[in-house]
This record gives C-alpha cells, structure tokens and sequence, in this order.
C-alpha cells in the first residue's frame, strides 16, 4: 500500500531527524521555540508538555525501530523530566522550564502531570528502567491524592497544589472547572501505565474515567462530546470539537483493549463508532477534517494534529468494520492531503501548524514549533499507521 510506504518515509526521514537536530545538549531537554520562518530560538522556555512527548515520541519510535540511536534521544528526554521537570520539594511537574533547566512557570496542572505519565510509561517499556516506572506510579499517585475531587479530575493547582483557575486549558470565553480534553489524557496515560505494569489499582481507575466518559462527557443527543464544564460536569458552551472527538474514538478503543474487560467493551465501543461515524459525516470534506464548530460556526483550520489524529481515527474504524471501505478510503485520502500540504517542504522543517482547505499555508504563520507544537501527534500517526498496516 502507498501510504504505509510513504508513511515510513516520512517517519525516517522527515520527523526523526527534525526533532533529533532540536537537541540541546548544553542544557538538556530539546529547544522550545522554532517560528514560522525556521527561526531557532534556543533561549525559548522549554514546555514541559512539548519534552514529555519528545519523550514518549523517542521511546515509541525506538519500540518500533529498534535504532538505538532513538533509545539515547528518549533517554536524552527522560534525564531532562528527571533532573529538572519534576519537583522534588512539592510534587509533580512544573508547566515549563527556562532554555537553562530552571523552574519558569511552577502551575501544577493535571493534563500535564498526565502527559509525564505517559512518557514514563512509555520509556520504561523501551529502556526497562524502573526508576522511570517509580516516577510514574508516584505522578499517578499525586493526580489520585490531590488533583480529584469527588466528582473527578480538576484542572490547574499552584506549586503547591492550591487550585487556581484553569486559563491554560479553557478556551472559546469560557472557563471551564473540568475538561474533557483533561480526562482523555488522563485515560490515555493511564492506559500505558497499565500496559506496560498490570497494576490493578491502575485498571480500576480505567474503568471509573471511562464510566465517566459515557455518563457525562458524551452527549447522545448531539452523537458527540462535550467539551467544558462546571464542577457538577454541566457543560458550558456548545462546542464540537472534531479532532478530539475522532482521537477519543480510537484511544477509548485502545484503552479499552488494552483493559480487556468485556463488560466495557461493549459499553465502549457503541460511543466510540458513534463519534467516529458523526465526525466523518459532519466534519470531513473528502479529503481533509476541519478543527471544531463553536455555536454553530465551523473552523475550518485544518489543524497538524486534527489531520494525523483522522489518519488513525478512520483507519481504527475500518479495522472495528472492514466492511465500511469509505473509512479506509478516508483515512488515504487524509493521508494524500497532509502529505501534500500539511507538511512543510522547506528544508529544516517539519509540518505547518495549520493549512486552509485548499492546503494553502498558515495566514497565522504560527511556529514549527512550540510549546504544543511537537511529535506527539504526527510522529504517533506514522508509528501506528506502520503497526496497523504491516499486519
């Protein structure tokens, strides 16, 4: 198939080397800032979001590859996680660090503390380092003790962890107590952790989000998510996001699997066809996925991370129903469209933060990279494009 091919190149010579030559070797981690004109800033804040995913990225690509040359980036990563990100005084993990590996900005916030989950998880399954499994179980235990409450997940907390207000995660004028963008990826570190330990403490707290997920995230009325909410989980705004709803309808799945409980099966897995047959219908023009509809006006931004997470989202959906040939033609046509216009050509760069529906450029010239900007999604893409595909 021409796309598994295509996707391997893109994988070998398009994104492992770009975000190798974003090593900083003096300071550790990987530099926080490449703008729109492929400008290297290397005193830029360092994200610590953006390095928990070069990590999980690294650690993953090394899992598939078995290049020990991946191996040393993801260590190169988990060594700037251990030595600066996580805060040893009060817990958890600080929100970004300065270019030098010194608190910048100390917001504990959960979805990040989540995302240091996964990269643990992840790298401990690629090095076999229980050092790094540790401080996973101890960031998990963190998110249980302080970041609950007792209907779920909050969202922001200081240094301390005193909550605080949710700016960072709460969008479109409004400012949301929970999220369900917070959950997922909650569930989605979880789900790592699990597989790569079994830990049952860990499994029961699976099944309680995804019990979440269906009584009070899903709405299925709209066959979709909702997205902001209250304390109580009453939702704050009409809002569709496409691209979560089309990454949950594959990472419920695969947390699902990955549980192997048949009762959540089949409680799951109605929602998840659900959200991915809707986006399609709604939100998919032939070849690429707009970016959300607030209060019925649609974004047609055609999002990196909308387009990779639609990739995985219709190929997930053909796998679950091969008989429905028009997700498998979805997710190739989605493919053709990043190929010839999400990525980014010029020479020492990667993918466009965004294109519009004919595939031209960023108006925004928004960076190349930044502080969510990184190879979580698109590199994520190819590595499970290649395992699907390669069956």
């Amino acid at each position: 198939m021409a796309m598994l091919e295509e996707v391997k190149h893109q994988l070998a010579e398009g994104i492992i080397p770009f975000w190798e030559n974003l090593r900083d070797d003096e300071y550790g981690g990987y530099y926080g800032l490449l703008t729109f004109d492929l400008a290297l800033d290397k005193k830029a804040v360092k994200g610590c979001i953006l390095n928990n995913r070069i990590t999980w990225f690294f650690s993953n690509a090394y899992t598939l590859l078995k290049d020990p040359r991946l191996l040393e980036e993801a260590r190169h990563g988990y060594e700037f996680l251990r030595d600066h990100c996580l805060d040893r005084e009060n817990g958890g993990v600080y929100w970004s660090m300065t270019y030098d590996g010194k608190p910048q900005d100390t917001t504990k916030h959960t979805y990040n503390q989540a995302f240091c989950i996964y990269a643990l998880s992840s790298y401990y399954e690629a090095s076999k380092d229980r050092e790094a499994l540790e401080e996973a179980y101890r960031l998990f235990r963190l998110i249980e003790e302080k970041c609950t409450d007792d209907l779920g997940y909050l969202e922001a907390f200081t240094v301390d962890f005193r909550p605080e207000s949710n700016e960072k995660l709460s969008e479109n004028g409004v400012m949301a107590e929970k999220t369900m963008n917070t959950l997922l990826h909650v569930f989605e570190a979880y789900t790592e952790l699990y597989r790569v330990d079994r830990s049952e403490e860990v499994g029961e707290r699976l099944r309680w989000i995804l019990d979440t997920f269906a009584q009070k995230i899903y709405n299925p009325e709209l066959r979709r998510q909702e997205v902001f909410f209250d304390r109580e989980y009453h939702t704050l705004i009409d809002l569709y996001s496409y691209g979560h709803d089309i990454e949950t309808s594959w990472l419920i799945n695969r947390g699902v699997e990955v549980l192997g409980d048949p009762e959540y099966m089949e409680k799951m897995l109605p929602i998840t066809e659900v959200l991915a047959d809707n986006v399609k219908k709604v939100a998919f023009d032939g070849r690429s996925l707009a970016n959300e509809c607030d209060k019925g006006v649609v974004n047609t931004d055609r999002i990196w991370w909308v387009q990779a997470e639609t990739v995985i989202g219709f190929l997930e959906a053909y796998e679950k129903h091969p008989e429905r040939k028009d997700y498998l033609e979805a997710a190739e046509a989605e493919w053709s469209f990043i190929r010839d216009f999400v990525i980014d050509h010029r020479e020492g760069s990667e993918w466009f933060y965004a294109v519009d529906p004919e595939g031209n450029p960023d108006p925004a010239k928004r960076p190349i990279v930044e502080a969510w900007k990184c190879p979580y999604h698109n590199g994520r893409m190819c590595i499970e494009v290649i395992r699907r595909l390669s069956k």
